[in-house]
């Protein structure tokens, strides 16, 4: 599942630069996540990064966009296609 930002959110600016995905950005009122790239930080780290770091912990996983944990890894995949990852991993186009 992608990650969304409530309404609760204090726009303190600590959630978007942990993002690897750069799914976090300023919206009209709120930070706000592209589900289109929210892997949850798969192939990243262990734990979504923002919800590390958010203050007021309003960064509930987002029910519209229900994806398991392959298919957020593939999406990962996708997104970092001929790039190293923080896993260390390479796409295999460019090995």
């Amino acid at each position: 599942m992608a990650l969304k930002i409530t309404d609760q959110c204090i726009n303190c600016d600590v959630c978007e630069p942990e993002c690897p995905n750069g799914a976090i950005y300023q919206g009209i009122e709120i930070y706000e996540i592209d589900p289109s790239k929210c892997t949850e930080c798969v192939g990243h780290f262990d734990t979504p990064q923002c919800r590390e770091v958010c203050p007021v912990d309003c960064i509930p996983l987002d029910e519209l966009h229900v994806e398991t944990p392959e298919q957020l890894f593939a999406k990962f995949l996708k997104l970092t296609e001929g790039k190293t990852s923080d896993a260390g991993l390479v796409d295999k186009k460019a090995a």
